[in-house]
């Protein structure tokens, strides 16, 4: 029989509390379910092994985002490296939206205009919008200060914008 892994008590409630919030981002990231759900497992597989090493003066939540979302700038890298060129509908994004599903055919639309930005103006807009992050907490989760962070947020909402009008 299967050893079953025990988890630490502290661990195993910030897993429950972060664990859909986690996946949503992942999701909005990827674009790809199955991508998705590789990079959740492999998110809280490396947040338990390095669990007792973290700072409490970084905190969890972006502490757990910065894991994620440097697992999806690794696999991105390690795509392109192979020269692998993801088409929208492979992506999950393709359009197959019927005339009368306009508010699904927004939703389509929008996820591709998010997909197209750069990495972390995604990232930022993603962790802002969705996970309701302060810049300071972006800027922890993606590496850079919290005026970068702030920066890259405002750059993707003027490019959303001007791409939306368009």
């Amino acid at each position: 029989m299967p050893t079953i892994l025990k988890l630490p008590p502290p661990f195993e409630e910030a897993m429950r509390r972060h664990e859909r919030e986690i996946m949503r981002m992942l999701l909005r990231v990827t674009g790809d379910r199955e991508d998705a759900l590789d990079l959740f497992q492999e998110t809280w597989l490396r947040a338990y092994r390095a669990y007792p090493r973290l700072d409490s003066n970084d905190g969890l939540r972006p502490w757990l985002y910065r894991i994620a979302i440097n697992l999806c700038r690794n696999r991105a890298r390690d795509r392109s490296r192979r020269a692998r060129v993801i088409s929208a509908e492979t992506a999950g994004l393709s359009d197959g939206a019927s005339a009368g599903a306009s508010g699904h055919t927004t939703r389509i639309h929008l996820r591709r205009l998010i997909g197209r930005l750069p990495d972390k103006q995604r990232e930022a807009l993603i962790m802002r919008q969705l996970g309701g992050f302060e810049y300071r907490e972006i800027g922890t989760a993606t590496g850079c200060s919290a005026q970068s962070a702030r920066a890259n947020f405002s750059l993707a909402m003027r490019r959303l914008r001007a791409q939306w009008q368009r």
